[in-house]
């Protein structure tokens, strides 16, 4: 046998690619909770549970574990998958769901370290029972790491206390879905839509045009694209509360929605306002 056909024969296969996938939650009732948990919310927990065809496991999706780990089991034998991680393919939801399905196979108090990406395979849609109930829940530290129990011990909850330098002020704006205040050198709210990106679009073009793209103590600085959708930024005034935003975001919300149900084409001026929000527009990867 040659040298090349030595070569050849030594060679490992390729994996399959994984396609891109735009908007890798489209579809799941709580798709801007993960786009949100994925992208701009430093510690939130959010419970599903996986099919009987996949284990029938209550679980839940984290934004973050230590070290970056893919998943944890904890001491209590909750399992724990991150939505963040330092290992992602093109599409989000296939990387999730593959931690899921590594991490069933976690004893309590393993640690599932991803060190390659996923071959193509189930994604959330095809794994999770979405008639479960599931509600995120955001937190000031990283307490939902460990078992409830070990927080007992006084050094471990010392230890826990310290991860709340980490988490920047967050809070969700009561009844207003998808709307998360955030304390930084100021005060901003980012809001979650969860229509297509060119509608919601059209909508702030038209609300910009008619000078009406904010609220009272909101103003409109722009929007970030996020695992195909968009998130719209306001600047509040300076020390506003997320429970202060409740009365003005519902007013403007009316405002939003009625932008929203518009069909007609936008207007010359609408669409240079359009082009100006899009020229501003961060896309988060």
């Amino acid at each position: 046998m040659g040298k090349a056909s030595r070569r050849n024969k030594e060679k490992k296969p390729k994996k399959a690619r994984i396609q891109f996938v735009d908007r890798p939650f489209e579809g799941l009732p709580f798709e801007p909770q993960l786009v949100a948990m994925r992208e701009i919310i430093p510690a939130a927990t959010l419970p599903v549970r996986t099919t009987a065809e996949f284990g029938g496991e209550d679980l839940m999706i984290v934004t973050l574990l230590p070290g970056m780990a893919a998943a944890l089991r904890r001491k209590d034998g909750v399992l724990l998958v991150a939505a963040q991680t330092v290992m992602n393919s093109g599409d989000v939801s296939l990387d999730i769901a593959d931690r899921v399905i590594k991490g069933m196979e976690l004893k309590a108090g393993d640690t599932l370290q991803q060190t390659d990406q996923p071959v193509p395979g189930p994604r959330l849609q095809d794994i999770l029972d979405l008639s479960a109930e599931s509600e995120m829940t955001l937190h000031e530290n990283y307490a939902f790491w460990v078992d409830p129990a070990e927080l007992d011990d006084p050094e471990m909850k010392s230890a826990i206390e310290q991860t709340r330098d980490q988490v920047l002020p967050t809070a969700h704006v009561p009844e207003i879905e998808g709307a998360f205040w955030c304390r930084m050198q100021r005060e901003f709210v980012r809001w979650v839509r969860p229509e297509p990106e060119a509608q919601v679009l059209d909508a702030l073009a038209r609300l910009h045009q008619a000078r009406e793209l904010g609220f009272d103590g909101g103003r409109f600085v722009g929007a970030f694209r996020a695992l195909g959708l968009m998130i719209p930024v306001f600047e509040l005034d300076a020390s506003s509360e997320a429970d202060e935003m409740t009365k003005p975001m519902a007013v403007f919300a009316e405002r939003f929605e009625k932008a929203l149900a518009v069909t007609d084409a936008l207007t010359p001026e609408e669409r240079r306002a359009r082009a100006g929000i899009i020229s501003r527009q961060v896309t988060l990867r």
